[in-house]
């Protein structure tokens, strides 16, 4: 039987940056993934002679060396060095505004660019646009300080340096931005954002908008040079520098507990002893099928049943490899955002009900932010969108190709329609993911990357709040979509420090306490 500190299963980036968290730690670490790759999400794959990026838009709270964000600062401290390329701009939206309007506007990266075009688009709404950036550097700084509290804040420090993060913890984007008057273009403009976090504007946390969103604009995004397979491999590289050790092809099984207690871990390729797991992990299918049902709280019961069928983005993504440069086709930005209206909730309910009504898509071209992306003149683009499960609930395994095919010529009509792009004629490799692709790839319930969705009772603020009550087993913690954060590339980062950092606190109180 191999012995361990701790064990962290699953090898996306919330479990890379937890792996490496704990051996940093001084704390005897074994990392193990299913896969003959690290960084689940996080890789790339190869058809003809292009590498293509399976996920990664952009990735935000990065930012650049004179005004790092939390990734930065995280992947510096984990010694983890890449090469980073800045996109171009926020976004570029084309959609039809409430009077059938066509609307096409470019918001630019830097909160005195953001403000100044909006100012440009929207006259009249400078003032209420800056009101709105101080607060969002408010709760960016209310956050920072409840999470270097680990979810133990003190009220009084709160209600003095971050009230109007507290004024504002309990209502929705669209409640605070009717509240400060912003004037509704400006607020259309504002929602773009709101499929990056997978809930609509009525039902999404402004705290959780408001962290996003002031990081994508106030420090720009950024793409590893080599896709995101580039930087998973460097921080699996610096995890085995550190010392820690890495089982490929290696599938947990079960959580073996002594007691209340968990000591071990069950895989296909042996038992392993261990203090404790950091499990990356949807937690559905840990209390369903890895651990005795007896052990489950009633709790964590309540808490899966209250989040039955609640789950985040399930993405449908199609990737054309083109045989010419992305400005003979017609591409001058990195993202274009296409969907029918400005309207987030009405957007939401067309991508529930199905392909017949879905009119949503961000397509990126990733030669863009970086010409080096793919061989001379050739690029890479990509269309996502979510699925629902009105599109598979009926579908036989003999339609599954051609119902892919299907969306991907949707979304290749809707970039015509709306840019005059057109890629047909030039398309020298393609291939199509759905949620069943992720599902597949990633072990996630129905391809559900996003984890449960983060709306009303169940955002991010409150699992934060939480983060003491909601992982009551001893020596376990699920990490990664499903945490605390939410999902997405950084939250993913960020989410497997932070657990990390509680599981050391947890063993330490132990020692103590057995000490005592």
């Amino acid at each position: 039987m191999a012995k361990y500190d701790i064990v962290v299963v699953g090898a996306g980036l919330a479990g890379l940056s937890a792996a490496i968290q704990s051996q940093m730690a001084g704390k005897k670490t074994l990392l193990i993934e299913q896969h003959n790759l690290p960084g689940g999400c996080a890789t790339s794959f190869v058809r003809g002679r292009f590498e293509i990026e399976p996920s990664l838009h952009e990735l935000c709270d990065f930012g650049p060396a004179s005004n790092p964000g939390d990734i930065r600062n995280i992947l510096d401290s984990y010694g983890v060095k890449l090469d980073w390329y800045e996109c171009p701009d926020c976004f570029r939206a084309i959609t039809k505004g409430s009077d059938g309007e066509l609307l096409d506007v470019t918001m630019p990266a830097g909160v005195d660019n953001f403000i100044n075009a909006m100012e440009k688009e929207v006259p009249g709404s400078r003032e209420s646009m800056v009101k709105l950036f101080e607060l969002f550097q408010e709760v960016l700084d209310g956050i920072a300080y409840i999470t270097a509290s680990k979810g133990n804040p003190d009220s009084a420090v709160l209600q003095a340096e971050y009230p109007d993060m507290l004024r504002t913890g309990a209502y929705s984007t669209q409640k605070v931005f009717d509240a400060l008057k912003l004037p509704k273009k400006a607020q259309n403009i504002l929602s773009i954002y709101w499929s990056y976090l997978g809930v609509d504007m009525n039902h999404l946390a402004f705290i959780h908008y408001a962290a996003m969103v002031h990081k994508y604009v106030s420090r720009g995004a950024y793409i590893p040079a080599h896709t995101s397979h580039e930087l998973s491999n460097g921080m699996i590289e610096r995890f085995r520098e550190l010392g820690g050790d890495v089982w490929f092809n290696c599938r947990a099984e079960e959580f073996l507990f002594n007691g209340d207690r968990l000591c071990g871990v069950k895989t296909n390729m042996g038992t392993v002893d261990c203090q404790y797991v950091l499990a990356n992990i949807n937690p559905d299918i840990i209390y369903g099928k890895m651990m005795p049902k007896e052990l489950i709280p009633e709790r964590e019961k309540k808490l899966s049943a209250a989040r039955d069928g609640k789950f985040g983005g399930r993405m449908f993504t199609a990737y054309f490899c083109c045989d010419v440069p992305a400005e003979e086709l017609g591409i001058t930005d990195y993202s274009y955002f296409l969907q029918g209206s400005y309207d987030s909730e009405k957007e939401y309910k067309n991508i529930l009900g199905g392909i017949k009504t879905n009119d949503y898509s961000i397509f990126l071209c990733y030669n863009i932010a970086n010409p080096k992306f793919s061989p001379e003149g050739t690029c890479v683009c990509s269309f996502t969108t979510f699925g629902s499960p009105v599109d598979w609930n009926d579908l036989s395994q003999e339609d599954y190709f051609k119902f892919k095919n299907q969306f991907a010529k949707k979304m290749l009509d809707s970039l015509k329609a709306k840019t005059g792009i057109e890629l047909r004629g030039h398309i020298e490799e393609m291939e199509v993911a759905s949620p069943w692709t992720f599902a597949r790839y990633l072990g996630v319930p129905e391809g559900s990357v996003y984890g449960y969705e983060t709306s009303d009772w169940d955002g991010m603020m409150a699992r934060m709040q939480m983060l003491g009550t909601d992982y009551p087993i001893k020596g376990l913690r699920p990490i990664g979509a499903a945490g605390p954060r939410g999902d997405g590339y950084s939250a993913a980062v960020i989410c497997g420090q932070l657990m990390a950092l509680n599981a050391l606190k947890d063993l330490k109180a132990e020692e103590e306490g057995g000490n005592a």
